[in-house]
């Protein structure tokens, strides 16, 4: 699958692409190709159902592939290692008040819980129900 922040990152104009490899910019060679596993069930039920906002997505997709697609001693109770929302917000080139309202949004909708300021538990499967549907579990821990 397509990294999504690689794909937002990279976006740029035809005539800045262009003016780029005319200029032989090291921007245009710094885009790595790199994999992430995100559930087809986010494109298929969450993007549709829960109608979020970029924002959202992008901080949403931050944690998740911090939890579930890069190495992670937590990764069996789907806790995050601690991280700094000064990071996160210089990672996703957003500003911090927008990563706190994101935050906020996706604790409401459950797609996140807090454990502490900087590490929270995500659901593989996004939802309780798809979580439940699609065997998976916590080794009995659950927020």
């Amino acid at each position: 699958m397509v990294d999504l922040q690689s794909i937002l990152a990279g976006h740029r104009s035809k005539s800045s692409h262009k003016e780029l490899h005319d200029k032989g910019g090291d921007e245009a060679n710094q885009l790595k190709a790199s994999l992430s596993e995100i559930p087809d069930l986010f494109f298929d039920r969450i993007v549709v159902d829960y109608k979020l906002s970029r924002i959202e997505i992008l901080v949403l997709m931050y944690i998740y592939r911090r939890v579930w697609c890069y190495p992670n001693l937590h990764r069996d109770y789907g806790i995050s290692p601690m991280m700094s929302h000064t990071e996160m917000a210089k990672v996703l080139a957003l500003p911090i008040e927008d990563v706190y309202s994101a935050l906020r949004k996706l604790e409401e909708q459950e797609f996140i819980k807090t454990i502490r300021a900087g590490q929270y538990f995500v659901r593989r499967y996004f939802s309780r129900k798809n979580d439940e549907e699609l065997g998976q579990n916590y080794s009995d821990f659950d927020v």
